[in-house]
């Protein structure tokens, strides 16, 4: 059992997301950590069971969930208001010991209190799947009510993003992807439009939908250079991008004297801040967003590797997978 620092909290974990970065870091290797041997788990709902000597405000026993960006507070970027990228950032479990455990310590600023009412199951998956999307959607590309939205890629950071984007009341929301089962997904959570990039040209089919103007939102959650330039094509003059998928490849858009004279934005998208997780456990608890029905699976902690497994390999066709502990 980890002993909390002066500034930390000890959360005795009920629910933990299993996300595809842990994949990359258990399975396929493509993700280096902080150290070796170290404990995953990202997504953490649980209970307060130990504060530090210099924690206030929390009580052993209060519901939570937690940030796992771990952000210095005091770097140039951290000042600025942008605490997800600070420049000393680290993650629980990825940089120190994570949630894949019964215990876990985490800095108590980090703490975001949990409703009754809220499942630990669904705020695990709201610390990172949910509010990843949010955080693009609103804080960067700055989605306002009757803006267009296309999805390209409703993964597991995709189907979450059509579902805020039409939560926020963007029209109409179109969802891009290459497999029927996601296309199901996104039009039962409220796309308006889906296209199956298999078969269609993307732009084309996006401009149709939109009767010939684009979208004034394209938001990209595959990270690929194909994709990414598809989202920007997407784009109505005036109209901004916003990227969220991370892949290796570098990216290529239209030439400068398309890009300019339409004066579209290619923006980036990281994380999410700590006012994010609150902001979307606000829409959760007031009934306007039910994520509860993208968790697919469940696995107890011993278990923990066939979750892992499952998600990698698509076993059952997964969308989130949480492990439980009891």
């Amino acid at each position: 059992m980890p002993r909390p620092a002066d500034d930390e909290a000890l959360i005795r974990v009920a629910a933990t997301g299993v996300c595809g970065s842990d994949v990359h870091i258990a399975v396929e290797g493509i993700t280096p950590t902080g150290a070796l041997p170290i404990t995953l788990g990202h997504e953490i709902a649980g209970t307060v069971a130990a504060l530090g000597s210099a924690v206030s405000g929390w009580t052993e026993g209060d519901r939570v969930c937690a940030s796992a960006l771990v952000s210095d507070l005091t770097c140039a970027t951290c000042l600025a208001g942008h605490s997800e990228i600070c420049l000393n950032r680290r993650l629980v479990g990825i940089h120190v010991d994570g949630g894949l455990a019964e215990y876990v310590a985490v800095p108590a600023r980090n703490l975001v209190r949990l409703a009754d009412d809220v499942p630990f199951p669904v705020a695990a998956v709201i610390t990172d799947a949910v509010s990843t999307p949010f955080h693009a959607l609103v804080d960067v590309a700055r989605l306002t009510p009757g803006e267009s939205v296309v999805v390209v890629g409703t993964g597991g950071l995709g189907l979450h993003a059509v579902q805020i984007a039409a939560v926020l009341g963007a029209s109409p929301v179109i969802a891009v992807d290459v497999r029927t089962s996601q296309l199901d997904r996104a039009r039962g959570v409220g796309a308006d439009v889906t296209v199956d990039a298999r078969e269609t040209a993307v732009p084309g089919a996006v401009l149709a939908a939109t009767g010939g103007a684009g979208v004034d939102v394209a938001a990209e959650f595959v990270g690929r250079q194909e994709t990414i330039a598809q989202a920007v094509e997407c784009l109505r003059p005036g109209g901004r991008a916003v990227v969220a998928g991370l892949g290796a490849d570098p990216i290529t858009v239209l030439p400068p004297t398309l890009f300019v004279r339409r004066q579209l934005q290619l923006l980036g998208s990281y994380g999410f801040g700590l006012p994010t997780i609150g902001r979307v456990l606000r829409l959760v608890g007031s009934g306007r967003l039910d994520v509860s029905g993208s968790i697919t699976h469940q696995f107890p902690l011993e278990q923990a590797d066939d979750a892992l497994r499952t998600l990698h390999e698509r076993t059952g066709d997964p969308q989130r997978v949480v492990v439980t502990v009891d």
